[in-house]
């Protein structure tokens, strides 16, 4: 704005001087009477000098023609000033022609960076999501990242930007560290017309009320949490904020307040859907019925057809056991949807984001690092019913957990230990995530991240990971002056945390699927596809026996088999049913 000043004011003295230069017999001190005519002729001497008797450049310049008009019109008018009338109309007319244009400029930057963005970049360094991921940690200080105006560019959830190969790495060491290509793709949530319109209404509705209750860990609550904002979407509810069940493995009974950004969850989805803080008095019954048997898959139409009578009848819907249930094939702009919910809605509060961002700048300080999600949690071996790799004593312990709750074995119950291994439905143990990163080209002097619960086995069932890369370090190790204290039997928070660390690790390897492998699979992706290794673990389990095979040999079959799953776009509609939230192209995703 100062060079918008600056210039309009050049224009204006050259315009005045110009005018000056045009009129010789006009010195600049005095104006000098005309001998033959009885024309303009000086008053006295307080008014022949500009320079000396006007202090204001600015009053003289309006007092010239085309500028006197528009305050002290006068017929009496000296003829050379008359005959420069055309010239000084020009000056006039770029004036307001340059005015005119930076005004327009100002207003179209202006709409540009208040409004949502259809195609948000995060590829390149100049992208709305690139300069929000370098503030992130910052801004989660305040606790009030763009409250007032959330949009899609502000709101979204970012990580920590991936580190430049900066300094002295080997070939190897660049190729691990190296991120995806793109291919272009970002973020882009263009909803239809058809959508925008039925927002007008959908958004006020104030009779009919959905309330849903979310179960399991964090990142399984986020799914139903996310797949209850589309539901009330296709009913046309309002949504009571989501009430979280109390985890019956762990004992965590936080409130969506106490994980989940409220007011941010509110106003970034004020559009799509109304969000009630409680349910109305109006609404409370004596007796209310739960549903709690939902199908699999179902449809938009399905849940119309089963629940849209009941809701205009009672004014009240409550679903329990979301998990899965919402089919993965949504129209578009309902997997958009999905989109906006998990990775902009769905912001951790202010107290986890600072903590979370404030472990992963002390992570991210030091360089580039990965992040590793192993899945060695008691409950996760009596679960897959596999073998832990600690030796006879911890096998049994599980082994009896597992007779005494048959119902918490999932897959197929008739494979054998090895058979479940070699078909890819165990996770992988410290001393095989080891020789993995090995044969990836991981350096030994890599910081890894370690997320997940306390390992089943404690500190011996990392020791082969430690022993090979000593920089290993978790939540709780890289906490200071007692930070997690407070959320010590939190389950939640601390996966919430990990989640933070996760999302900003320049490297993302996970062991055993799971939904939060899925969770950061998608947001990875969105926020830039950022490198993300996949093990397949059918594949490569069966070169981990061959011990004829050199570890030269090992390393390239190794980087042979993920060349291709390291985070790059990959179509949510390769495979059938797969879930927007872990492939967000195309839906959520296009090409600039």
């Amino acid at each position: 704005f100062t060079k918008i000043s600056s210039f309009i004011t050049s224009l204006k003295i050259f315009c005045y001087f110009t005018v000056l230069s045009r009129k010789p017999n006009l010195p600049l001190n005095t104006h000098r009477e005309s001998s033959g005519s009885s024309m303009v002729r000086t008053r006295n001497s307080k008014s022949s000098s500009f320079i000396s008797l006007n202090p204001s450049f600015f009053i003289h310049l309006f007092s010239l023609p085309p500028f006197n008009s528009l305050h002290n019109y006068s017929p009496r008018k000296n003829s050379r000033i008359t005959q420069t009338s055309p010239f000084l109309s020009f000056c006039f007319i770029s004036l307001l022609i340059t005015l005119t244009f930076f005004a327009i400029l100002l207003i179209t930057f202006t709409t540009f960076f208040q409004n949502p963005l259809s195609c948000t970049g995060t590829s390149s360094s100049s992208s709305p999501l690139f300069f929000a991921s370098v503030f992130a940690a910052a801004s989660s200080r305040s606790g009030s990242v763009q409250d007032e105006q959330i949009t899609l560019s502000t709101g979204a959830m970012v990580p920590l930007p991936a580190h430049g190969m900066v300094g002295n790495f080997s070939k190897e060491e660049e190729e691990f560290w190296k991120q995806p290509d793109n291919q272009g793709y970002m973020p882009c949530l263009d909803f239809s017309l058809k959508y925008r319109k039925a927002s007008a209404k959908i958004s006020k509705e104030k009779r009919k009320f959905l309330v849903v209750v979310a179960s399991g860990g964090l990142n399984q609550q986020r799914n139903q949490i996310v797949d209850a904002v589309v539901i009330a979407r296709i009913l046309e509810a309002t949504l009571v904020v989501p009430v979280l069940q109390v985890n019956h493995i762990w004992g965590d009974d936080s409130e969506f307040s106490d994980i989940f950004d409220v007011e941010h969850f509110k106003k970034t989805l004020i559009a799509d859907v109304r969000i009630a803080a409680s349910l109305p008095s109006t609404h409370f019954v004596s007796k209310q019925t739960i549903n709690r048997d939902l199908p699999f898959h179902v449809s938009p139409l399905w849940l119309r057809a089963r629940f849209l009578k009941q809701l205009n009848q009672e004014g009240l819907l409550i679903l329990k056991g979301l998990d899965s249930k919402l089919s993965k094939n949504l129209p578009p702009d309902l997997q958009k949807l999905k989109c906006k919910v998990a990775f902009h809605a769905l912001r951790f509060a202010t107290p986890i984001r600072e903590l979370g961002y404030q472990i992963a700048r002390r992570m991210w300080i030091e360089g580039p690092y990965v992040a590793i999600h192993l899945r060695l949690e008691k409950d996760v071996w009596i679960r897959t019913g596999c073998l832990t790799g600690l030796g006879r004593q911890y096998d049994s312990i599980i082994s009896r957990e597992r007779d005494s709750h048959p119902e918490y074995l999932t897959g197929k119950l008739n494979m054998t230990h090895a058979q479940r291994r070699l078909a890819g439905m165990c996770p992988l143990n410290a001393s095989e995530m080891t020789r993995f990163l090995k044969g990836l080209g991981a350096p030994i002097s890599a910081r890894i991240y370690v997320a997940g619960g306390e390992p089943f086995g404690g500190t011996q069932a990392m020791q082969p990971l430690k022993d090979e890369f000593p920089n290993l370090l978790t939540k709780h190790t890289l906490a200071r002056n007692g930070e997690l204290t407070p959320y010590l039997e939190k389950s939640s928070t601390l996966a919430a945390i990990d989640y933070i660390v996760s999302l900003s690790s320049d490297v993302f390897i996970n062991s055993h699927g799971g939904n939060m492998g899925r969770a950061l699979e998608g947001h990875r992706a969105y926020v830039g596809h950022r490198k993300y290794i996949k093990p397949n673990k059918r594949m490569m389990l069966p070169f981990f026996e061959d011990s004829s095979v050199s570890e030269q040999e090992f390393k390239r079959i190794m980087k042979k088999l993920h060349r291709k799953s390291q985070g790059q776009p990959e179509s949510r509609a390769k495979k059938i049913d797969r879930d927007v939230i872990a492939y967000p192209v195309p839906e959520c995703m296009c090409k600039q």
